[in-house]
């Protein structure tokens, strides 16, 4: 082995670090490949320098020469990247790189190869709260959760041209209007009132945080076309009832953190205004509106930047004083206001459209607000090294987020559970736990599923064919008997997993209870209450109890012992208490043995061992 980025040989301290600290690197090269030299090659991509250090020959190694060379990362920022470079005699050289090999290990090439990263931040980043990746959160979608024993007001008096589903169990509306939209009209009547009466329901799952997917006014059920920043929606409650809410889940141990839709907002609001329903004068009804410059216009009062095209989601100009000064800046500020009515954190929508000194300036404000208020970001892929819109992201850097949506866990997992190869699985994780500042890591937002994504069960059991079905197809088929009970065995690998891993196992509304659905809007259907999967749900609580118990998996270092084929085996450890997680995701038994001990594993099976007590 010449190099291995995660090898604490050949590499100390693992992962990423601060500006300023040093970084050890040692080459063990093959004496017989007769190597003269050894640089280490570094491109500081936000410096704009290439720089080359030599490494000292620093004795033998078995019959390797031993290279090393210590790297000052004074100056440094961002991804970092880096490879090794060779000199031997008569000029020939070679190249050390990263070719994506299990742990980070090398390749010698003859041309510069791919390198490596070395994520480095600032030298004083924002202290990350860490509540919130130590416990369960519980993702809500507020229209479908639960209709509370509270007066529906009148519809008349919302925005947009609502309807009401009389059944809870209806099938929420998907065909397009007679103009050929589908517009999100339809509501189920979700409320605060019913949070409050679910929350005893909540905490018997374990849960320590809840994330409400956007509760401001809105004229569609989803809320993600904001009408008034001001007010939660009317059909969902009133500002002192959330308050009441936070202060009673509080009680509970229970905190909740709130959708931050700051992207675009709503083409029917007090903002924009482009239906005429509210009082106030509108960007798109005089250019002396006081909200006329958030926006972007092509030509107005009709053409105008939106968000992907939509044009029911005009795109605010996050960095006009205006805005900042409304959403951030101002004592009373949308971000301030909430934190003070119970909040406890925001998760930011769609960031990767948010410019980096907006969420900077969001985040000192939240912070000044209340010293652990935590700023989750919704990022797809690995955050450490986004580029989006040809602009390489500073998210993790220290000054921005707490912790993104890990969506390559979801993925990876996917992957795993329905047939790939474990070592597949462990790589993905093991390259984000290099990359990502240590308590980012930790903090990250695991989910299997979320609003934007399948129900997890379905994922898990339908054929393809079910998939390519046309959309009323999809919308009414279910799992047969046969196919369910296979999804629900994998189901529960997948949470084992999900709540045995660094960061907040994330739960989906309803995913603990057996719902099923395709894309949106099948996977937003109101929670089966009276029909729920009662064994999946006791399967659920016990995991959140497993974890509430544990300090090691709330905090504790994550170990690999074994990850191929079908079979993920790893341990968390924190203080002199071990946790022990064999999965096999086959259908054929198994057996992971270590040392004298051998653990049977039934197809499709899990064991979570704590020392040597079998906890599952």
């Amino acid at each position: 082995m010449i190099y291995a980025s995660r090898s604490s040989f050949h590499k100390t301290p693992f992962g990423a670090v601060k500006a300023g600290e040093a970084v050890t690197f040692t080459l063990t090269p093959p004496r017989a490949a007769a190597w003269l030299r050894a640089f280490l090659c570094v491109k500081d991509e936000f410096g704009g320098q290439y720089t080359e250090y030599a490494l000292a020959w620093s004795g033998l190694r078995g019959a390797c020469d031993m290279y090393r060379v210590r790297l000052d990362t004074e100056g440094l920022l961002g991804p970092v990247w880096y490879w090794f470079r060779f000199e031997g005699l008569g000029g020939r050289a070679g190249y050390c790189g990263n070719p994506g090999l299990a742990d980070g290990e090398c390749a010698l090439t003859q041309e510069t190869p791919l390198p490596w990263q070395l994520t480095v931040t600032l030298p004083d980043p924002l202290p990350v709260p860490g509540w919130f990746g130590r416990g369960v959160t519980y993702h809500i979608f507020p229209d479908r959760f639960h209709k509370g024993k509270a007066k529906t007001p009148a519809l008349k008096n919302m925005p947009g041209d609502r309807t009401l589903h009389k059944d809870w169990f209806d099938c929420p509306d998907f065909r397009p209007d007679d103009k050929g939209e589908v517009r999100n009209r339809d509501f189920f009547g979700g409320n605060l009132v019913g949070v409050r009466e679910k929350l005893p329901y909540i905490q018997k799952l374990g849960v320590k945080t809840i994330y409400f997917s956007p509760i401001f006014e809105a004229a569609s059920n989803h809320r993600y076309d904001t009408a008034s920043y001001a007010r939660v929606d009317p059909l969902f409650g009133t500002e002192e009832e959330f308050s009441a809410l936070c202060a009673e889940a509080s009680a509970l141990d229970i905190r909740v953190i709130l959708d931050g839709v700051f992207n675009h907002t709503g083409y029917n609001s007090e903002y924009f205004n482009g239906a005429g329903f509210y009082k106030t004068t509108g960007a798109s009804q005089s250019k002396k509106s006081p909200y006329y410059d958030w926006y972007n216009w092509q030509r107005w009062p009709d053409k105008y930047d939106s968000w992907w095209g939509i044009y029911t989601l005009p795109q605010v100009n996050e960095s006009h004083p205006s805005y900042m000064d409304y959403i951030v800046r101002d004592g009373d500020s949308v971000v301030r206001r909430w934190l003070r009515a119970g909040a406890s954190g925001w998760r930011l929508d769609v960031a990767d459209e948010l410019p980096g000194p907006f969420i900077e300036e969001l985040t000192k404000a939240a912070r000044s607000e209340k010293e652990d208020a935590v700023v989750i970001g919704e990022v797809w892929e690995d955050a450490s090294n986004k580029i989006a819109y040809d602009v390489r992201r500073r998210y993790l850097l220290g000054r921005e987020l707490d912790g993104v949506m890990n969506y390559p866990l979801r993925d990876s997992l996917i992957g795993f559970i329905l047939g790939g190869d474990a070592g597949l699985f462990k790589e993905a994780m093991e390259t984000l736990r290099e990359n990502y500042p240590r308590d980012i890591y930790y903090n990250l937002m695991n989910a299997l599923g979320t609003h934007d994504t399948p129900r997890i069960l379905t994922v898990l059991g339908a054929t393809p064919e079910e998939w390519a079905q046309p959309k009323e197809g999809r919308a009414e088929t279910a799992l047969p008997p046969e196919r369910r009970a296979l999804a629900l065995r994998r189901l529960k690998l997948a949470a084992a997993v999900l709540f045995t891993f660094p960061g907040s196992p994330t739960v989906y509304y309803g995913d603990e209870a057996g719902l099923e659905g395709f894309e949106d809007p099948f996977n937003r259907r109101g929670y089966p209450w009276g029909r729920e999967d009662k064994d999946l749900l006791k399967w659920y609580a016990k995991l959140g109890k497993i974890r509430n118990a544990s300090e090691a998996l709330q905090s504790g270092d994550i170990r690999y012992l074994y990850a191929e084929g079908g079979l993920l085996v790893y341990d968390r450890a924190a203080g002199k208490e071990r946790v022990t997680v064999c999965v096999n995701r086959s259908e054929e038994p198994a057996v992971w043995t270590v040392g004298n001990t051998s653990v049977p594993l039934q197809p499709i099976g899990v064991k979570i061992l704590r020392q040597d007590a079998v906890w599952i």
